[in-house]
This record gives structure tokens, C-alpha cells and sequence, in this order.
């Protein structure tokens, strides 16, 4: 029998979650699977990829084949190296302390790769924030300054039609002759 380490989709549509599994390779995408090993996040940034180191390890020893996914998962997290340096051991080139030194070494550098991304992606993150509640200020000001400009010519526009209808409301009165009140009191002079 065949054994395949793969991907056993799982998730809503158009956002898939995946199980790491050791399965016949006879069997079905989905279908009967011999051990779950790990599961698989694409959703992220960077993905999550969550595999039990020693299981995954065992597996591989034995001689189940990954699928091309899966392998690059697997060397990811560092699991084919481990078995490359485990076979030099069994050929006589390296001992355990060497593996174990070599592979921490390697772990750690791979491990501040990733605090690096993660860091990088949240710096980019902010920027692109930053950046965008700048040009929202932006666009902001200038809406304030057209407004601020339209009521301005508005009430520039009121104040002056307002003068004219003052200055053609005296022309209409001294246009219509004398005034009544002006005739009473000519008339109140006249009586004294």
C-alpha cells in the first residue's frame, strides 16, 4: 500500500482550511485518510502551517510521498532537512550533536525570516493606513476650503444684492415725491 502525505480540503467556499493527512493513495481527496498530521491556513498572511514535527518526521522515514504542496510545506518547517541530515547520520558522515546543532542553527535563522515578514507586512500595513488617512485629510481640506469659499461668494453675493435693493429702494421714495410724514409736518410748522 501506498502512503501519501496530502492536503484534505475542508472550509467554506472561497475559504478553505486544509488538514495535513497520511492517506492511501487510492483513497479519495476527502475521503478515508490514515492519521491527521497537521492542518493548513491559506487565509493568512503568511500562511499558517501548524504540522506535528515528530509524527510528520516518522512518516517521511517510513517512506510515505508527499505531494508537491505538502512537500514544500514540509521543507518550510524544516522536516526534510531534518531527514537529510538523519540519513547522513545513518551513512556515518555527521552524529546526533552535529544534527541537532545544524538544525537548531537552521530553525532559528528560519524563524527570524519569519518575524521579519510578519514585521514588514504589519510596517506596510500601517503605512498604507497612514497614507490613506492622509489623502482622506487631503481631500477632506479641500472640500472644507471649496465650502468655506462658496459660502463666503454666497454671502459676498447676499450683502451686495442687499445693498442694491437699499439704494434702489431710496430712489423709488425720492422718485414718488414727497413723503407723507414730510407733509405733516409741514403742516404742524404751518399751525404754529
Amino acid at each position: 500500500m501506498a502512503t501519501k502525505l496530502r492536503l484534505a480540503r475542508h472550509g467554506k467556499k472561497g475559504k478553505p482550511f486544509y488538514h495535513i493527512v497520511v492517506a492511501d493513495a487510492r483513497s479519495k481527496r476527502d475521503g478515508r485518510y490514515i492519521e491527521r498530521i497537521g492542518s493548513y491556513n491559506p487565509n493568512t498572511n503568511p500562511a499558517i502551517i501548524d504540522i506535528n514535527f515528530d509524527r510528520a518526521l516518522d512518516w517521511v522515514m517510513k517512506g510515505a510521498q508527499p505531494t508537491d504542496t505538502v512537500r514544500a510545506m514540509l521543507s518550510y518547517r524544516g522536516i526534510l532537512y531534518k531527514k537529510h541530515l538523519l540519513n547522513g547520520v545513518k551513512k556515518g558522515a555527521l552524529t546526533n550533536d552535529q544534527v541537532e546543532e545544524r538544525f537548531n542553527a537552521w530553525l532559528q535563522e528560519k524563524e527570524a525570516k519569519i518575524e521579519a515578514k510578519k514585521d514588514q507586512l504589519s510596517a506596510d500595513a500601517k503605512s498604507a493606513a497612514d497614507k490613506a488617512l492622509s489623502l482622506e485629510k487631503e481631500k477632506s481640506d479641500t472640500r472644507a476650503t471649496a465650502l468655506a469659499n462658496a459660502a463666503n461668494e454666497a454671502a459676498a453675493q447676499a450683502a451686495a444684492e442687499e445693498t442694491t435693493e437699499e439704494t434702489t429702494e431710496e430712489t423709488e421714495t425720492t422718485e414718488d415725491g414727497p413723503d407723507e410724514s414730510s407733509e405733516e409736518d409741514t403742516e404742524n410748522k404751518e399751525a404754529e
